[in-house]
């Protein structure tokens, strides 16, 4: 099945959007009627430069306020209508979309709806266009896709058939099963978005926050399900109307619309694909656990200071490259100095993880457009499949010390060390602060190559604006990751990374890292008045909280007690302790830890 695009979902001017969806393997891709009249190419040049690209012309849009109108406005409408079947001819499109009235001249009368659109497709085959209607969610008298189903149907024209789109039915709670009684070739377009779930006017919902299948909480694979038993047989195609998105560069927009397309055809499953021969990509290959955390440094002395305070050793050395491996119990951190390092000091630059079988797992990865890093090594080092995140950070797919596939460790030599205090079990998980457009992106990259499942987003209160969050995770917790957006595009503070370390007793674990001489970030009196407001401790547990800035969460199915060390550069570590069947990260305590952050900051 052909893929399309509307060039409405991508930043940037037109001939840019065309190369984007082109360069991210789309079939054909709609003309936003401004993008096209933005434009200094002529129609002509347009319709060239799509056939240039591989791309098709599948759809122009939109026509508006064309239906149940006064006579006198719909002859209006019927001399605009043969100007842009002009245009459309040029153009090469030989599919107009025409959108439910919104106009205040528009009555509630649908055979004078029908009859108008018999009129308008009599002249649109002229031209050898068709008519593709489709019902606005906030149409004035058209909202829903079976209202105008039923005024297609009375029109009873060859060229003139219906464009169901997800938002507007979804965005209204219509039930999509009532597409299977459309036939479908009178199904002329289908346009697929999804969006959160959030209350909100519906125009200004649908205008400013549809994001990509797999992005938001509509049944997208739902809906599209019943639109494949009704016998369509055109594009699947996105209309995403999104800020964000259009002020992305259009480049990495279009590989994530594509991606959700691919994920979208996966879970449709064999209704999909059967009937158009598509292979649907290689299984998920879920990570079982961390393998590593790899920061790259220009200074190693401050991040080796704060490592050796916490309890991990230097265990070994990389055989050619300027990468130090430090251990404790199952949390595994490298430090590179690197020519990767940056100058403005450390940052979280690459994750291992433990992979069932990494070979497949990079095969999914490819399949569903990651970009697959080259990488530099040595005839004896460990063959090492990585991709790229959508915010720069590299996922290796790995196997550490297991019988008959290459361990990474085998390029490690070990040193001579210390015993290991196991102060540290573990990675408990990862946070990754994302750049400000890409967050949708990032989740849906981790739940679909990753094969992660995504929880809530969340929004956390910070001095200076709101944070959002939203969690990755396997099944057993042993993979977490927190995918973060600051405040602001320009607030480059927060894109601070943390580690998230695993411990038995984060008292214990915190008197110790500051007898080494760690520092850990202080918090506010006022935060442990409330916590002793709120909860029953023991006696000298709350004054113990207090002294190492350990901080305290409890949920119905148990305790999170957590700390913070100082940033360095762009990264800090996190102690926690888990007790019961706790699987949060602490959310509520976040506001307190941002400002105790930003009060440290230097400069402040």
């Amino acid at each position: 099945m052909r893929t399309s695009i509307a060039t409405v979902s991508l930043g940037g001017s037109l001939t840019e959007k065309l190369t984007a969806a082109a360069r991210a393997g789309f079939d054909g891709v709609e003309i936003f009627e401004n993008d096209l009249l933005a434009s200094p190419l002529t129609p002509e040049e347009i319709r060239a430069r799509t056939a240039d690209l591989g791309l098709s012309i599948d759809l122009y849009q939109p026509m508006r306020d064309m239906e149940a109108v006064p006579e006198d406005e719909f002859a209006r409408n019927l001399r605009r209508a043969r100007h842009k079947f002009e245009l459309m001819r040029r153009l090469g499109a030989d599919t107009v979309l025409v959108c439910s009235s919104v106009s205040p001249l528009a009555v509630d009368d649908d055979a004078l709806a029908a009859g108008q659109l018999r009129r308008l497709a009599d002249l649109a085959q002229d031209f050898g266009i068709r008519v593709a209607y489709e019902a606005l969610a906030w149409g004035r008298q058209v909202s829903t896709y079976d209202h105008a189903w039923r005024i297609v149907e009375a029109a009873d024209h060859p060229c003139l058939g219906t464009c169901l789109d997800s938002f507007h039915i979804l965005a209204r709670g219509s039930d999509p099963k009532g597409i299977e009684d459309i036939p479908g070739e009178k199904i002329f377009f289908l346009q697929l978005a999804d969006a959160p779930l959030i209350a909100m006017d519906v125009l200004q919902w649908s205008r400013h926050y549809r994001c990509f299948p797999g992005q938001g909480g509509f049944d997208i694979a739902g809906l599209l399900g019943h639109v494949m038993r009704a016998g369509y047989e055109g594009p699947l195609s996105l209309e995403v109307f999104n800020d964000v998105f259009r002020q992305a560069e259009a480049g990495p927009t279009a590989v994530d619309a594509r991606r959700s397309l691919l994920v979208l055809q996966e879970a449709t499953g064999p209704l999909l694909q059967e009937p158009t021969g598509l292979a649907s990509p290689p299984a998920p290959v879920v990570p079982t656990g961390v393998a590593f955390a790899e920061l790259v440094t220009p200074d190693v002395a401050p991040v080796t200071a704060v490592l050796g305070a916490l309890g991990f050793t230097r265990t070994a050395r990389h055989r050619s490259k300027p990468v130090d491996l430090w251990q404790q119990g199952e949390a595994r951190v490298l430090v590179n100095t690197g020519p990767g390092a940056r100058r403005d000091g450390t940052a979280l630059a690459a994750v291992g993880l433990e992979s069932p079988d990494p070979a497949a797992a990079a095969r999914r990865a490819e399949a569903l457009l990651a970009p697959v890093l080259p990488r530099r090594r040595a005839l004896e080092d460990a063959p090492l499949d990585a991709v790229a995140a959508p915010d720069g950070t590299e996922l290796f797919f790995c196997a550490t010390d297991r019988a008959g596939l290459p361990s990474w460790t085998s390029d490690f030599r070990q040193v001579e060390h210390a015993r290991d205090p196991r102060r540290v079990t573990r990675i408990d998980h990862l946070a990754l602060t994302q750049p400000w457009h890409q967050f949708d992106e990032a989740a849906l990259f981790h739940h679909s190559v990753l094969g992660l499942s995504a929880q809530e987003s969340v929004d956390v209160a910070d001095p200076y604006g709101l944070h959002r969050s939203r969690a990755v995770t396997n099944a057993d917790g042993s993979v977490r990751i927190a995918l973060g957006v600051g405040p602001a595009p320009t607030d480059e503070g927060g894109r601070a990374q943390h580690i998230a370390l695993a411990t038995q007793d984060v008292v214990t674990a915190a008197r110790r890292f500051r007898e080494a001489g760690g520092r850990l970030l202080p918090m506010p009196a006022n935060y442990y008045d409330d916590l002793a407001a709120r909860y029953e401790f023991a006696d000298g547990e709350l004054e113990t909280y207090r002294e190492f800035g350990i901080l305290y969460d409890r949920d119905q199915d148990g305790e999170f007690r957590h700390c913070y060390t100082e940033t360095i550069g762009r990264v800090f570590f996190e102690l926690v302790q888990r007790d019961g069947g706790y699987r949060g990260y602490g959310a509520q305590n976040a506001p307190v830890r941002l400002a105790a952050q930003h009060a440290v900051r230097p400069g402040r």
